[in-house]
């Protein structure tokens, strides 16, 4: 059973906004009390960060579908909905999140890093924060936002100081149990290791962490063997450590020819021609490892390689090996620039920019306007069509915003399509310079007749009063006999 993954394609879904509420206040002698509807809440996010006990994307691999909650919809009393909760993915630290076409969206690297995948709808706004002194009870809401959908890569770079290559069976994972605490599974098979081992290495004042890449054969980086999907874990280390088997028992192998297969392999995946090598001539407490060694030791050193021949069953040569590294990793630590506090950069919008643009489009011999921008789409959204008043609202701030004069200036007429939105979700209708929708037959827009209207509760007490007003008046017109 698979108990390593390192590259997944995660589904995730943010949580929807709730639909704001329509409502108006009662109680008794006032049937009209004025808007009370609250706002719904803001859908939740999806989230991914980094945590650094979590060591694989296995999770992920088995349920690729992540969705956020919603937000609740709003109620009367002016009571807001509930936001909805934040959905928060541990992913291992080196995770890259990509796109579908392979663009990288970020590189979450140290504890604690963390992207928003799937950004949370907003709540719509209930008729009591619509009402204004012109509209004193609109008669709708605004609705809820749907979250966003999202398809992303999540791949995983593990996060090493110095990476063990070479071919299999070579005795990195040997080595790499000898050099530190870890505990890797050790066989005299090929490919006994399956996925990346990593151990922390002590050497000195300085403390590194060590890889164990597995996989590496001629043709591995196009595909062959493990090669391809664990090269990538060797490109986040500062330090690569060729591991070449001394006692091999294939005729057709020695350490020089290993050394060029896997430089090759290396070059052809590209990226780590600047990596400070070094060679290590390993199991040279076979004999006839350790007379190979000293054969091919000058060949190496002649093409500018540093050369450590160890035993990693016989501890032999471990420590000068251990504390070569540990200086080829602080000079890499030391080349690195120092990260920078991130700044925060204000980019205000130009004071002639209206947020969208009008283009024309001709679709099946018909003429028609585009409508792109982020306020438009998102107003388009949240309006509910079946409401008449709510669609006269849409256009107040279409107008406002300036739609109707740039939809002019493009040549748009009577009757012309105009598409808000994308194409292929997007809103279509004949474009008409003066919108009439329901919400006029109530006065002009903004104004409410209702308010102006006599009310029956208030017209009955008035009549009441008028009959005891009158009866009164007879009793002191009466004259006794």
């Amino acid at each position: 059973m698979t108990t390593f993954v390192d590259r997944v394609e995660l589904h995730v879904a943010a949580g929807s906004g709730g639909h704001g509420c329509a409502s108006v206040h009662r109680e008794k002698f006032k049937p009209l009390g004025g808007p009370d509807g609250g706002n719904g809440g803001r859908g939740g996010d999806v989230i991914l960060t980094v945590d650094q006990s979590i060591t694989t994307l296995l999770d992920y691999h088995h349920s690729p579908h992540r969705k956020a909650t919603n937000g609740k919809p709003g109620e009367g009393g002016n009571r807001s909905g509930k936001d909805g909760q934040d959905l928060v993915l541990p992913v291992p630290d080196g995770t890259v999140v990509l796109d579908k076409a392979g663009n990288v969206l970020a590189d979450l690297v140290g504890h604690g890093t963390s992207y928003v995948a799937a950004q949370g709808g907003r709540g719509g706004l209930g008729n009591a924060a619509l009402a204004s002194a012109r509209r004193k009870a609109p008669g709708f809401a605004l609705l809820g936002e749907p979250g966003d959908l999202q398809d992303v890569v999540l791949e995983l770079k593990t996060v090493a100081d110095v990476a063990l290559v070479g071919y299999p069976s070579a005795g990195k994972s040997s080595l790499i149990s000898v050099l530190s605490a870890a505990k890797p599974k050790i066989a005299d098979y090929p490919f006994t290791t399956l996925v990346p081992n990593l151990g922390v290495v002590t050497a000195g004042s300085t403390v590194y962490t060590i890889a164990d890449v597995p996989g590496l054969i001629p043709g591995a980086s196009q595909g062959k063997g493990l090669g391809l999907e664990f090269l990538r874990h060797v490109e986040r280390c500062s330090v690569l450590v060729h591991v070449l088997d001394t006692a091999t028992l294939e005729s057709d192998r020695d350490p020089v020819s290993d050394l060029d297969i896997i430089e090759a392999e290396l070059r052809e995946y590209g990226g780590l021609d600047n990596r400070p090598r070094i060679v290590v001539l390993n199991k040279i407490d076979v004999p006839d490892g350790k007379d190979l060694a000293e054969m091919v030791r000058p060949d190496l050193e002649a093409r500018g390689y540093r050369v450590f021949e160890v035993s990693a069953v016989a501890h032999m040569g471990l420590k000068e090996l251990s504390f070569a590294l540990a200086e080829l990793v602080g000079r890499a630590r030391a080349a690195k620039p120092k990260e920078e506090a991130t700044r925060i950069v204000i980019r205000p919008k130009a004071v002639d920019d209206a947020g969208f643009t009008v283009t024309r489009e001709e679709i099946g011999g018909e003429l028609l306007f585009r409508v792109r921008g982020e306020k438009p789409e998102r107003w388009v959204r949240q309006t509910d069509f079946n409401n008449d008043e709510a669609v006269g609202y849409l256009a107040d701030r279409l107008n406002r915003l300036g739609v109707e004069e740039e939809l002019m200036k493009a040549g748009a007429r009577s009757g012309d399509g105009v598409a808000i939105g994308p194409e292929e979700n997007a809103v279509v209708f004949d474009w008409e310079p003066t919108v009439v929708a329901g919400a006029e037959m109530l006065g002009r827009r903004g104004e409410d007749h209702r308010f102006e209207a006599p009310r029956p509760a208030a017209q009955r007490r008035r009549d009441r009063q008028a009959e005891r007003d009158e009866a009164a008046q007879e009793f002191d017109d009466f004259e006794p006999f």
